[in-house]
């Protein structure tokens, strides 16, 4: 996982109230003849081109993120590319569609069906006659059972990061003949699916040492339409070579190069020819859409003897006139460093014409998530006010409409439109409405305007001020206040600001945060008229004023990752925090290392406001349940919130992913999914935004690769486009065209 990119679902178990339960939840959108779920709002992205367009061989050098510290993505330090490896060499009984549903992989699985469900739910499995192992040896019975052996979670020699779906299964045994597996439940499992994808060889699950070690940096034995030919760790980079043993369509690419190359250094990589497919952020994708434009004329950005001519010359005026000669020096040193700055821009741009950006969006959404574990934000009225301040139209608009995206919220924790669970649940919110917002805060004691208590000096700083003290009481006396002497302090406070400053600090950042969630705005500074004597209540303002509560503002901190590509969460932040200060709620924002954010912050529940995102796959029973459970005390007394960072949880949330877990009727189990959805929405602990958009920068010749959206990658399909097949100047020819059959 990531802060504002959650990897697929083999990383996502591996990573990480009030009135919610009495709320009546409204009737969903679109219930009825029509299906709620939609389309998806952008479809894939990939330049398809069939097959017999597509030229045999080449090498398709594809960035990622790291190279893994496992090729095991069963085991805690699984990322996206131990998934996305796994996806290329190794057997997945389901895949994902285009509408982020689960389909049959005819590759592996000729069919599976439950063919009983009473007295126990029994799955069978019939195995393609050619999948087999790259070894040779036929794919079967006996690989089912020591994954499931493996992920149980009864034998805890295995290092394992996940067992769901693996612990309810009660046996593993051969069907009829080598080619059936039947798997018989335990406990009725809806999800049944999910399992054995990917699959591993009974050679890697059989033991605990194989499992924990021997998967790590090889895998020896794979059954995809590639193999793992090298895990080079010094030249950053996975060697993915085709596989003579495959049996389905052969792959056209006779290499794919996964090189782990850092998100601000793949466009240098891109236009100096070491990458052909990359994932970009919005400043590259315009940085390369500009470089495919036509271009005017044949005159370089900044000629170099022009610039030269030009420096020479400042250099001859400036000792003529008696400037000081080392003084010039360095303006010409500038003004060549900007010279030989432009011309590599200008060289990149050149080199970046033979790229396009293929766009589409995420099957995963960016939140806001509220820390709901002490602190205002542990009320849930405060929640909803923060939730009902959001105008999230605006918000996916800002990241979405310049990137010529779909800009629509998303409305559900738990699937995206076009996914068979999908409706908008947001109703059991409520629409933005801050004269709404403002009654849930007053309702829950913070007052607009109301007094803030002055943080208490220490014996030293009160003698050292009681000169400056004197001074300030006898101005407020002059204001038309008066001395309250009952308990010494000055008795004067700040009220009703609304300029987003602290003024105690003449620096113009937000109120310091006490680490309870409230922060103290300190004397000082304010503009005329917004001092009142201790005691007295503040006068009615504008409905913008700060709210107070016990003699504190509300101030929330609201953490953000400080890395590349997070220009993006700032951006939006930003627009949060304008709306917050609209119902008297302060921000104070505070970024964080990249490397900190997760571990540091989100995880361990220091923050009270933040942004990241989770994955939408089509397990959500499954897969969202650890993300929204209750938070239950372990026994050591800590508090066990598996992957929900907000602390925010309910019973009857569990007990509507129990009830979906075992139900097998699939409307039913829809039904119950969006029913747990409105009541996520009513507790308030995170906040749908809007589908993060998937930018990828590939070659123009490349085809059926880019921005696959929902869909699982076809690596067979894959490769580079013969002469014949592209149009003019190299560019596709077939980019409309279907996928390669």
């Amino acid at each position: 996982m990531s802060h504002d990119g959650i990897g697929p679902r083999a990383v996502l178990r591996s990573v990480a109230f009030l009135t919610a339960g009495m709320l009546t939840v409204p009737a969903l959108a679109g219930c009825g003849s029509d299906d709620p779920a939609g389309e998806p709002l952008a479809g894939a992205d990939v330049a398809g081109a069939d097959r017999s367009d597509i030229a045999d061989g080449g090498t398709l050098r594809w960035a990622v993120d790291t190279v893994p510290d496992t090729l095991n993505t069963f085991q805690a330090d699984a990322d996206t590319t131990t998934a996305r490896i796994a996806e290329a060499v190794l057997p997945s009984m389901y895949r994902s569609d285009g509408r982020g549903r689960a389909v049959r992989n005819a590759d592996y699985l000729a069919s599976a069906d439950v063919v009983d469900t009473e007295p126990k739910q029994v799955v069978v499995y019939r195995l393609a006659q050619q999948a087999v192992w790259s070894d040779g040896r036929e794919i079967g019975a006996a690989d089912f059972a020591a994954q499931w052996r493996a992920l149980s979670g009864k034998d805890t020699a295995y290092w394992t990061a996940r067992n769901a779906g693996y612990d309810r299964i009660e046996k593993v045994e051969r069907g009829k003949n080598d080619l059936e597996v039947k798997v018989t439940f335990s406990r009725p499992y809806a999800d049944w699916k999910s399992l054995f994808s990917p699959l591993y060889p009974k050679e890697v699950m059989g033991t605990p040492d194989s499992f924990n070690d021997g998967a790590r940096k090889k895998l020896k034995v794979t059954a995809g339409p590639f193999t793992v030919d090298k895990v080079d760790t010094k030249e950053d980079e996975v060697v993915l070579a085709r596989n003579p043993r495959w049996w389905g369509r052969t792959a056209k690419l006779q290499k794919i190069v996964l090189r782990a190359v850092p998100h601000d250094k793949r466009v240098s990589a891109l236009s100096d020819g070491t990458l052909d497919l990359a994932e970009i952020d919005p400043e590259a994708a315009r940085r390369i859409t500009v470089a495919a434009l036509p271009q005017e004329g044949n005159t370089p950005l900044m000629g170099p003897e022009a610039d030269r001519s030009a420096a020479d010359a400042l250099h001859s005026w400036a000792v003529a006139n008696g400037s000081d000669e080392d003084a010039a020096d360095e303006e010409i040193s500038a003004r060549e460093k900007l010279r030989k700055k432009a011309e590599k821009y200008a060289r990149q741009q050149k080199a970046l014409g033979g790229f396009e950006v293929r766009k589409s969006l995420e099957p995963a959404y960016t939140q806001l998530a509220l820390n709901g574990a002490e602190g205002p934000l542990s009320d849930e009225r405060v929640r909803r006010a923060v939730a009902r301040a959001l105008d999230r139209e605006d918000l996916a608009g800002a990241v979405l409409k310049p990137l010529g995206l779909p800009a629509e919220p998303v409305g559900s924790h738990l699937a995206l439109s076009g996914q068979a669970a999908y409706a908008d649940g947001s109703g059991a919110l409520g629409r933005p409405d801050a004269k709404e917002a403002r009654a849930l805060l007053s309702d829950a004691g913070w007052v607009p305007g109301g007094p803030v208590k002055e943080e208490k000096k220490d014996e030293d700083e009160e003698a050292a001020g009681s000169e400056a003290d004197k001074e300030g009481k006898e101005d407020t006396k002059g204001s038309g206040g008066s001395e309250d002497s009952g308990d010494g302090d000055d008795g004067t406070y700040i009220v009703g600001e609304d300029d987003g400053k602290n003024h105690g600090t003449g620096d113009g950042k937000a109120p310091h945060d006490s680490g309870t969630g409230t922060g103290q705005l300190k004397q000082g500074g304010a503009p005329a008229g917004a001092y009142a004597p201790k005691g007295t209540a503040a006068p009615a303002r504008a409905d913008t004023a700060p709210v107070a509560k016990d003699g504190k503002a509300l101030v929330l901190r609201f953490v953000l990752p400080s890395g590349p590509g997070s220009k993006t969460l700032e951006t939006v932040a930003g627009r949060i925090a304008t709306m917050l200060e609209r119902i008297g709620i302060r921000t104070d924002i505070s970024k964080v290392d990249n490397d900190s954010y997760f571990k540091d912050h989100i995880a361990s529940g220091d923050f009270d406001l933040a942004l990241y995102s989770w994955p939408a796959t089509a397990f959500p029973a499954t897969d969202a349940r650890p993300v929204y459970s209750k938070p239950v005390a372990a026994a050591d007394g800590s508090l066990n919130v598996e992957q929900n960072w907000t602390r925010v949880g309910t019973d009857q949330v569990d007990q509507l992913f129990d009830q979906a877990i075992a139900t097998l009727d699939d409307s039913e189990r829809r039904d119950l999914i969006r029913k747990a959805d409105s009541r996520i929405w009513a507790a308030a602990g995170s906040i749908p935004l809007y589908q993060r958009p998937q930018l990828v920068a590939a070659r123009e010749n490349l085809a059926n690769a880019g921005a696959f959206g929902f869909a699982t990658p076809v690596y067979e399909d894959m490769g580079f486009l013969k002469k014949s097949a592209q149009g003019p100047e190299g560019s596709p020819g077939a980019k409309n065209s279907g996928p390669g059959s």
